[in-house]
């Protein structure tokens, strides 16, 4: 080692993290067409709702979806109606600043496991993960948009990952608030049902439930309106066939546009799917793997949901920490171990570069409902999709510890293929 070594590697690291951080303003581009729509929908709805008007009854007209509402639960009304109060301007500075917050402490709860059992560097580490999480384009449609998914995520991974394996009193309740907030992170609800995590799947139906009835006693026409009507109205939230909505649903949506897939094909498709993935995340969760446990079913959640827009799927970033972690710990000096690192090293790598280009961000699907006509077309409209199902299949899941094993023992082998 020559004398000059770590200061070349600092700058080496320095030079890596200003390139990364000079690369995102061109990612951030195409989104600044956004200017904060979703958020100013929710704060024109706030005002809307404030002079007395049904919260339901708010709609604003859009180039491609037609017809924009209001389609939160009224939980979610009750929180964004005090932002409504503020200077527009300000009610956007705040909400970018907590998804930046909840952006730096996701990450930062992924990747620490992750730098100390392989020993990186973990100032560089972290930055550069952190700058690659804004690079996704689920973050910076998130921002751009002005949504509130960080906020969501930041409830779920705390839950999972912290307080129900252990076994904290508040277990199951940040999954409850996610739920009662927008209702798809309910999967997770059902996920600690698969896991028979009783307990936890109790405080989280009720804490979903005990917000959803101060909602009622709140706003009780609208909270009665939503549940019985505009929750089963998929059209409120946009059109199925849109390229953004990277679900099931959107895959065969686009097949058939501009008629309607077929419901009992959607239905079966997405149960065979949930079962699955939901299946491989209980192999998980009882293998001590909280992490791959949870993605899987945010992956799962994704797929099954009827709408799932780009912003949604925060659920590649686990999994490429994941498929980054697997490789790292795989032993290379067997023919084996080789092909397994390339395997998920190429896996995460392509994963990486896939959600940091993304489908929407650089291309302009026009606003008519057309159906996908080519082999290429189709890869390109739904490339989240397809995605989501490689990973549900393969990401790796750590293999339970034998019976016989002395206690305290685990087991870190990993199965990369789906059993």
């Amino acid at each position: 080692m020559t004398a000059d070594e770590p200061g070349g590697r600092r700058v080496r690291r320095l030079v890596t993290v200003l390139a990364l951080a000079a690369v995102l303003p061109a990612l951030y581009l195409p989104g600044l067409k956004h200017d904060f729509l979703d958020l100013k929908i929710y704060m024109r709805a706030m005002d809307w709702w404030a002079a007395g008007h049904p919260l339901y009854d708010y709609v604003q007209p859009d180039r491609v979806q037609g017809e924009l509402y209001f389609t939160y639960p009224p939980v979610s009304a009750l929180l964004l109606r005090p932002f409504a109060l503020l200077p527009l301007g300000l009610t956007i500075a705040v909400f970018t600043v907590l998804t930046v917050l909840g952006v730096v402490v996701t990450t930062r709860w992924l990747l620490a496991p992750v730098v100390a059992r392989h020993g990186l560097p973990r100032v560089f580490t972290l930055t550069v993960g952190v700058l690659l999480v804004f690079a996704v384009e689920s973050t910076r449609e998130t921002i751009t948009f002005g949504q509130i998914n960080m906020l969501l995520v930041v409830l779920i991974l705390a839950d999972l990952l912290f307080a129900v394996p252990q076994h904290r009193r508040w277990a199951g309740v940040g999954v409850g608030l996610a739920t009662a907030l927008k209702l798809y992170p309910g999967i997770f609800i059902v996920y600690l049902l698969a896991t028979r995590r009783w307990r936890d799947a109790a405080a989280a139906s009720a804490t979903a439930a005990g917000a959803t009835l101060l909602a009622a006693a709140v706003a009780p026409a609208d909270s009665w309106r939503f549940f019985t009507h505009e929750l089963w109205a998929t059209d409120r939230v946009g059109r199925t066939d849109y390229t953004g909505n990277q679900s099931l649903f959107g895959l065969l949506s686009r097949l058939t546009a501009p008629a309607e897939p077929s419901r009992a094909l959607w239905l079966a498709l997405a149960l065979l799917v949930a079962g699955y993935g939901l299946w491989r995340a209980a192999r998980a969760a009882r293998a001590g793997d909280a992490l791959t446990g949870l993605t899987l079913t945010g992956l799962v959640g994704a797929l099954v949901s009827p709408i799932t827009w780009t912003h949604h799927i925060y659920w590649f970033v686990p999994a490429v920490v994941l498929l980054a972690d697997a490789a790292l710990g795989t032993d290379p000096t067997t023919p084996a171990g080789v092909r397994r690192r390339r395997w998920l090293t190429g896996l995460a790598v392509g994963t990486g570069a896939l959600i940091g280009y993304g489908v929407v961000s650089f291309h302009d699907w026009g606003v008519a409902p057309v159906p996908t006509d080519s082999p290429g077309e189709f890869l390109a409209r739904n490339a989240y999709v397809l995605l989501s199902l490689l990973l549900v299949a393969a990401l790796p899941v750590a293999r339970p510890a034998p019976a016989s094993a002395h206690q305290g023992e685990k087991s870190h082998q990993m199965d990369s293929c789906p059993e």
